[in-house]
């Protein structure tokens, strides 16, 4: 069992001056969760080596059992610190990709044509994609085999306008996801804000925030289990 993870490489939190990236629970639940299965990890990201981690996710009130272990893990800090560039990632050689959130992807990933291409390239082979939090962004623009948002007459989640403005980025963002997926034509659900919350639409699977990190992980590992 081979699994992609697909980082960001985006630090710049729009025009705040702030720094932004990926988010330490979103990336470590899942990567344990898939590692003490004996899955093999492929970690990659648009510009390849270290990924920027969102430096609020590192604040204490963000930590949990799995970050700690993470902190305390050389040999994964190492895997982190040497993504492989998002262009030389063949969807043929891997079972499942996933994508952890932070804000990093809504500026990066959604727009890069590598990416898109790969999770175009999963779906066509029936492969599973799993999201979380603010990675479902990422699925804005590709398309289904017809030509249409593929997110377009799907069930999804992803982070809700009402988190957004909890963590007070409304106004921050380049596009609030429920808003965006509404647009689209998808089936966008949601669960009390900062609850666990997964959808599973075929092989296509969204977690609503970092609480539902380690869900999307199980579902993903469940499908392939099957």
């Amino acid at each position: 069992m081979k699994i992609l993870m697909v980082l960001t490489s985006h630090s710049e939190l729009g025009n705040t001056g702030e720094k932004t990236g990926f988010w330490l629970e979103e990336f470590a639940a899942p990567y344990y969760t898939f590692k003490d299965t004996g899955a093999e990890l492929v970690l990659a990201s648009p510009q390849g080596g270290q990924p920027p981690l969102d430096p609020k996710s590192a604040l204490a009130d963000f930590q949990t059992e799995l970050t700690h272990r993470f902190n305390a893990d050389p040999a994964a800090q190492q895997a982190l610190a040497n993504t492989v560039k998002l262009e030389t990632v063949n969807a043929d050689d891997f079972d499942a990709v996933f994508y952890p959130g932070g804000h990093g992807p809504l500026w990066d990933l959604t727009n890069s044509s590598d990416s898109i291409k790969l999770i175009e390239a999963f779906t066509a082979a029936n492969k599973t994609t799993g999201f979380v939090c603010h990675a479902p962004a990422v699925l804005r623009n590709v398309k289904a085999s017809n030509g249409e948002p593929l997110i377009k007459g799907r069930n999804v989640t992803g982070f809700t306008n009402g988190e957004e403005a909890g963590v007070q980025l409304t106004d921050v963002v380049p596009f609030l996801i429920e808003d965006e997926f509404q647009r689209l034509g998808a089936n966008y659900s949601k669960a009390a804000d900062w609850s666990s919350y997964v959808v599973e639409d075929g092989k296509l699977i969204t977690g609503q925030n970092p609480a539902s990190s380690a869900a999307v992980a199980e579902a993903i590992l469940a499908q392939l289990q099957a």
